[in-house]
């Protein structure tokens, strides 16, 4: 996923001469294409996120469009002030591109787990927020981003997650029906998306239940229509997010709800808790010790259907 997103930057750099590539501490080899072929346009600094912020807002303010990565906690927790003043208070049009949303930098512990960067980023003015389940529906989303007026912070993964929007077509701002909306349904961002479709197929080959799954690769904005549509219709709802639920993903969906007046008890959120990581592992690990399975949330959509 990471490598199609920035290769996709890149293809946009060919078409727009006033897009940057701003790295910080990538290491050797990353986006060499792009560095060979535009090196005034490509800036590999070292451990300096809060710098490179302020650097690619004055380029956007000299009319470039700075694309700037580097790993999802340093460009959320660490930049978090200068992204705040330097890029969303003057609605920059700068693209953040954090790599290890989630659980990816699991053995690295803490310091690297990205789990609250929603929480933390859909609080500000002027963001829109991305969170792609595949390579195809990154490429999608990044082809969009010049279009976008305002910063934008796209949420990357590990890499080489099954391709499950074939022959659909992402839009920026739009929800994307995965599996056809039911009375029962997965509301899912990010990878989720993939936990959710394989949830979806237990729960119809064990106890014969359609359940659809909607995926939200924008969490901010929300595509608002659809989702009124999904709320507005449907008996039970599960939300899914690699994201502390404390203000993520799910929080927005009950927000959103409680607006129209949608009984609260028919949505239920399902993410990781409020707290650090007390165990050692990878990302599957970790997902596995956080319930964050498909068998697990079969079985708490079978047994929230049930409860009806």
């Amino acid at each position: 996923m990471r490598k199609t997103c920035l290769e996709t930057v890149y293809e946009l750099a060919k078409k727009d001469k006033k897009i940057l590539f701003i790295g910080s501490d990538l290491g050797p080899g990353v986006l060499d294409n792009f560095k060979k072929k535009f090196p005034e346009r490509f800036f590999m600094e070292g451990v300096a996120e809060q710098a490179i912020i302020g650097m690619a807002a004055g380029l956007a303010m000299q009319k470039f469009r700075p694309y700037v990565n580097t790993i999802a906690t340093f460009i959320t927790r660490r930049a978090f002030e200068q992204v705040v003043v330097d890029l969303c208070l003057h609605n920059l049009p700068v693209t953040l591109i954090g790599n290890g949303g989630g659980l990816v930098y699991a053995p690295l512990g803490p310091t690297h787990q990205a789990i609250e960067d929603i929480s933390i980023m859909r609080t500000l003015p002027n963001l829109t927020i991305l969170a792609p389940c595949d390579a195809n529906d990154m490429k999608s989303l990044i082809l969009q981003t010049p279009k976008v007026k305002g910063p934008i912070y796209v949420r990357i993964a590990r890499g080489g997650e099954e391709i499950i929007t074939s022959g659909k077509k992402s839009k920026i701002g739009k929800g994307l029906i995965l599996k056809k909306q039911n009375k029962y349904n997965f509301i899912t961002t990010g990878i989720t998306a993939q936990i959710a479709l394989s949830a979806s197929k237990i729960l119809k080959d064990k106890y014969n239940l359609n359940i659809g799954v909607i995926h939200f690769s924008t969490i901010k904005p929300l595509d608002k229509k659809l989702l009124k549509k999904i709320v507005s219709k449907s008996k039970k709802i599960m939300t899914i997010e690699e994201n502390v639920i404390d203000g993520g993903f799910g929080s927005s969906i009950l927000e959103f709800s409680s607006d129209l007046g949608v009984r609260r008890n028919n949505i239920r959120i399902f993410g990781l808790k409020n707290k650090f990581q007390n165990k050692y592992g990878n990302q599957q690990e970790l997902l596995n010790y956080n319930n964050l399975t498909d068998e697990y949330l079969s079985k708490k959509m079978y047994k929230f259907i049930k409860n009806d």
